[in-house]
């Protein structure tokens, strides 16, 4: 089980990066427009930096939902492989067939 705080951190990154991401997309726009004046791009980059930093998508980890676990996630799923296997061979996720030969 992670730590709590790492958990809470992450979920507020979340949070940021869904609630600024309009707003990163529009400055962003403005910083690659080649034909506005370079006065205005400079100015975008400095609104830009004023935005949180946690506010970025990438800053965003990908995590279990069960257990918090930072590495070895799966995607589809948003769960850890450990308990990709165990809820798999328990056969609570649907489709999932544990492969024997």
């Amino acid at each position: 089980m992670a730590k709590i705080s790492s958990v809470e951190r992450n979920k507020k990154r979340e949070k940021l990066a869904k609630q600024y991401a309009g707003k990163r997309a529009r400055l962003k726009a403005q910083l690659m427009n080649r034909e506005i004046t370079p006065e205005e791009r400079f100015e975008a980059a400095l609104r830009l930096a004023q935005v949180p930093r946690n506010s970025a998508k990438n800053r965003v980890r990908l995590r279990c939902e069960i257990t918090g676990r930072s590495r070895g996630n799966y995607r589809k799923f948003k769960i850890c492989r450990n308990k990709l296997r165990e809820l798999g061979n328990s056969g609570q996720i649907p489709g999932l067939v544990k492969s024997s030969w």
